[in-house]
Parts: C-alpha cells; sequence; structure tokens
C-alpha cells in the first residue's frame, strides 16, 4: 500500500465512507482497508453512505423519529410507504415473478409468489368456472 493510498483511506474514512466504498475508490481489498483502519484508530461505528442516510420520509419528506436499537425508519406512514413503492417499481427485487396464459381468455399475464395460478384476474376465474352464469340460479 502506497503513502498516497493510505492518505486516501483516512481522508474517505474521516468523510465517513464505510471499508467497502473506500476498498472501490482506492483499488484495494476491503479487508486490506479495514486492517489498516484498525491499526489506525479509524474503525468504529459502520459509516452511513449519502444514499441510505434518509433526513426525512422517502414520500413526503416530513421529519423522522428515529427509535435507538431499532431498524432506522424510512417513512412515516404507511400510506407514505405503499405510494412510494407504488411510484417505484423498479426498485424492487422481485425473485418470484412467474409467467402464465390465462385458462379463462387466454390472454399471457405475469404473476408474483404464486407458481399455480391460472386465471389472470378473479373475472375470468368465474366466467370459466361458472360459465358466464349469476351463480344465483
Amino acid at each position: 500500500m502506497t503513502e498516497e493510498q493510505k492518505k486516501q483511506i483516512i481522508r474517505l474514512r474521516k468523510k465517513g465512507c464505510g471499508y467497502t466504498a473506500v476498498a472501490n475508490k482506492v483499488g484495494i481489498s476491503k479487508d486490506t482497508v479495514k486492517s489498516f483502519c484498525r491499526r489506525n484508530g479509524l474503525a468504529g461505528e459502520m459509516a452511513v453512505s449519502a444514499e441510505t442516510q434518509v433526513p426525512g420520509c422517502r414520500e413526503c419528506g416530513k421529519p423522522l423519529q428515529q427509535r435507538s436499537g431499532m431498524k432506522p425508519r424510512v417513512f412515516c406512514c404507511g400510506e407514505c410507504r405503499v405510494k412510494w413503492w407504488h411510484e417505484h417499481p423498479e426498485k424492487i427485487k422481485q425473485r418470484a415473478v412467474y409467467s402464465f396464459t390465462c385458462a379463462g381468455c387466454g390472454k399471457a399475464f405475469t404473476a408474483y409468489g404464486n407458481s399455480k395460478r391460472k386465471y389472470c384476474s378473479h373475472e375470468c376465474y368465474v366466467r370459466n368456472r361458472f360459465k358466464g352464469g349469476d351463480g344465483g340460479e
């Protein structure tokens, strides 16, 4: 490790960067950065990156009251959480997305979490299962 890399590590750690971020910027391994920091008194609380640090609610910006010993809050309420996730579906890491063809109408559709789904909607299920009748006959 060069003197320039050591100075860069010290500067980045004092700025609040974590071991992985420092390692990526300096171009050395995370473990090397970690051991250097421990030897030089730069170890401690995990630094919070600017990306994960949330001063207020992600949706409305309302100040959040954090509780010690708990996971940091990101949203002020359930409504803001649901609204934000509906507006940002690309941020969801969906692993269980299945593609099907509807047994009722024949259209292609996708479903999350249910690998045995047959119909694209409740209407198609009712129409196919009861052959379009109102069921009150």
